[in-house]
């Protein structure tokens, strides 16, 4: 079977918890939420700290959810963040979206939140998403695109912050702009057209604490990150580059009138 081929660009540096942490069914997953079932079994790939995997968790009381991670690192906050919430439904293991360890049929939901965009084969990774889900159950992916994301005021530095980002994600072998890409992803997965439902989703930042939260875990992730070293061991940027890019980071949060605002594809595949 196929396996990664593409390096996750953004690592489990701490500004990047900073922001999965952040992630919840509701704002991460209210696309599929009115699907769920209380004895669904669920598995949630990508899954992280595990806080959209906790959340899963107690929506499915009389189920239970498998959250998988490439990363074996962070399953121990997964395993904590479940643990803290008696989230006792809730196992995790270590996994490869290409090549699922699973029998044919095994689940009713299988889930994916900001993870085709990382991974070097997505179709193969949507097709073994459909093959351990069960007939009649559903597969859903929702994946940012960054082409797709917009701010105001335009600060100098952040287009380059973009096409930067651009550039690395996809010399890492990803997607930057999956979210546009899903729902013709999931028909060369074998889907059928009429059983792909195909939405949109947003997160905006624009308060001043959103806007400070949002602007200060980007400007560390910058400089700090294993995205700041790929940046630079590739040959995309230089370290004096990634500290300009992350002061244009925070001169954009201070804008009073400042606004962030994030464009999600998100798929339904009923199998």
């Amino acid at each position: 079977m196929p396996q990664e081929s593409a390096v996750y660009t953004h690592g489990h540096h701490e500004s990047v918890l900073r922001s999965h942490t952040w992630r919840t069914a509701a704002n991460s997953a209210g696309y599929l939420l009115d699907s769920l079932k209380p004895h669904m079994r669920v598995l949630d790939i990508g899954c992280g700290p595990g806080t959209i995997t906790a959340d899963l968790a107690a929506l499915v009381p009389d189920g239970q959810v498998t959250g998988l991670e490439r990363a074996p690192e962070v399953l121990d906050q997964a395993r904590a963040t479940a643990a803290a919430r008696g989230a006792d439904n809730a196992r995790f293991v270590v996994g490869d979206v290409h090549a699922l360890d699973f029998p044919d049929d095994t689940f009713c939901v299988v889930h994916a939140h900001q993870v085709l965009q990382h991974v070097g084969d997505p179709v193969q990774a949507l097709r073994e998403m459909r093959r351990v889900t069960r007939p009649g159950g559903i597969v859903a992916v929702r994946d940012s695109d960054y082409s797709a994301m917009t701010w105001y005021p335009e600060v100098p530095g952040m287009a380059d912050w973009r096409q930067l980002y651009l550039r690395v994600a996809r010399a890492n072998g990803g997607e930057p702009d999956a979210g546009r890409r899903l729902h013709a992803w999931a028909r060369q997965a074998g889907f059928a057209p009429e059983a792909i439902t195909a939405t949109t989703g947003t997160w905006c930042y624009r308060t001043p604490e959103e806007r400070s939260w949002w602007s200060e875990l980007w400007a560390d992730r910058t400089v700090s990150s294993s995205y700041a070293r790929i940046a630079v061991d590739g040959g995309h940027a230089t370290p004096a580059d990634l500290r300009r890019i992350a002061e244009a980071w925070r001169a954009w949060g201070a804008e009073e009138d400042g606004w962030f605002g994030i464009l999600h594809g998100e798929i339904l595949c009923r199998v």
